[in-house]
């Protein structure tokens, strides 16, 4: 069998960083059989899992910037920002520590009635089991950190297949954490094409299936889990923030620029809708496309850089596309609207598109802004809430009443009231609905999904 190979580029340049040598089937079937047979064998003790971790943080840390490079030039995310994923990644790995300590069950009453009278009852937590997690390119590091670290807390065996295009941070990850003291087999990194990744994840003896990334491929690799194999997905949205008022209105401006374009747009909760009243539509909108217009396009290694490139030239052909649409269909181009070269776009504010284009209705995941009028705000809201994807929103307003009722109306996981679609800490439960999503990320709230409840019964 000729073993496939995997080439992983400079996400700006091209240059090849790594040859790496990809998993066929058999290789599959030998990580989940080792997976298997160490959760039969049980897990390290918690007090030896967290001087594994506290022993991680400090490696990881030890290599801030080496990581920061390596995000930057594999996944194409400005270096400042860069250094911010990694600072976020080493405290997660810290909130997972102080989540272990909440590792307990608790005692059952038995003598509500006579039929339990004479009994004890308590409850103990266990892994679940083998926990294969699927990642996404566009944060690299700190994904892994959110699917790798909550198994290694819990007691579970996991493999991890990270995105192709960026697995180089997923591979030193799995590296510090053996140097860490976890011992071989714990965590494992597959790195496998698309038919050799779907025996990994529908295998029977994967316990728990955590997936981010698209939601076509999410929702399909669900259909096919095992009977008994537990999931958490988490998809993209098409993120709406509705404009009332802000004694701010500069900082409101600058706010939403960095909240649409970080990363390019490829982040699932970036602000892609934003709804204004109508008397404040034009004026708004010319002050965040001047803006958006001295952002700095380039590679992403790059100190002066505030956009890297997209992740491939097939998404910057698309996004293209998508663009040129809405304008023949009535959209008004404010900034942007061009290619800069094969894997760059141009920072662009579309005024009032077709509710029915692409840019209105689908995840764009670019640095595209869709800007609407509206007259009455409940319009506003019934247009945020119109399509099948729900992950967080966002109202600003200087009436406090107001911005309640409306994160009340708002169909999302999260509402932000004078703040961005994109905030989030590592600690708060993340989640999509409808089709965004299926069940609940976030560190302690992964830990939870990989432990489960048994309870053990004393008759006196």
């Amino acid at each position: 069998m000729t073993q496939e190979t995997l080439s992983v580029t400079q996400a700006y340049t091209g240059k090849t960083l790594a040859e790496l040598p990809m998993h066929n089937s058999i290789d599959v079937d030998a990580m989940l059989s080792t997976a298997k047979n160490l959760h039969h064998q049980g897990c390290l003790p918690i007090y030896e899992r967290i001087s594994v971790l506290q022993k991680l943080a400090e490696l990881v840390d030890n290599e801030h910037e080496a990581f920061s490079k390596l995000i930057a030039n594999e996944g194409g995310k400005p270096i400042r920002d860069a250094r911010v994923e990694v600072t976020r990644a080493v405290g997660g790995i810290h909130i997972a520590i102080r989540e272990m300590q909440d590792i307990k069950g608790e005692e059952i009453p038995m003598d509500l009635s006579a039929a339990g009278a004479g009994r004890k009852a308590f409850t103990v937590m266990e892994p679940i089991g083998v926990v294969v997690a699927v990642s996404a390119f566009n944060h690299p590091l700190n994904l892994a950190i959110h699917q790798i670290i909550p198994a290694i807390a819990t007691g579970c065996p996991v493999i991890i297949k990270p995105a192709t295009v960026t697995p180089l941070c997923c591979l030193r990850l799995a590296e510090l954490i053996i140097e860490a003291g976890l011992p071989e087999g714990w965590v494992q990194v597959a790195i496998t094409n698309r038919e050799n990744s779907e025996k990994l994840v529908t295998d029977p003896r994967v316990a728990f299936f955590s997936f981010i990334g698209s939601a076509k491929v999410g929702w399909y690799l669900k259909s096919k889990l095992a009977p008994g194999t537990r999931c958490a997905l988490e998809h993209g949205g098409v993120a709406p923030l509705i404009f009332d008022s802000s004694e701010d209105e500069d900082g409101f401006v600058s706010g939403l620029v960095k909240a649409s374009m970080y990363h390019s747009g490829q982040v699932c909760v970036s602000v892609q809708r934003v709804y204004v009243p109508n008397n404040k539509l034009a004026d708004l909108a010319q002050k965040i496309a001047n803006l958006a217009k001295t952002q700095i396009v380039g590679d992403a290694i790059n100190e002066d850089s505030d956009l890297g490139p997209l992740i491939s030239p097939k998404e910057t052909d698309r996004i293209e596309t998508w663009v040129n649409e809405a304008i023949d269909e009535g959209a008004e181009l404010l900034c942007g609207g061009k290619r800069i070269n094969e894997v760059s776009y141009e920072p662009t504010i579309l005024l009032n598109p077709s509710k029915d284009s692409k840019v209105s209705t689908q995840e764009i995941f670019a640095p595209v802004v869709c800007l609407y009028g509206y007259q009455n705000i409940d319009d506003a809201i019934q247009d945020a809430n119109s399509l099948d994807v729900s992950f967080q929103a966002a109202i600003f307003s200087s009436n406090i009443s107001l911005a309640m009722d409306v994160a009340k109306k708002l169909e999302a996981s999260a509402v932000m009231i004078n703040d961005y679609t994109t905030f989030r800490v590592d600690w708060m439960p993340f989640a999509g609905r409808k089709h965004s999503g299926y069940g609940i990320g976030g560190i302690g709230y992964s830990m939870k999904d990989m432990l489960e409840h048994k309870m053990i019964v004393i008759k006196s």
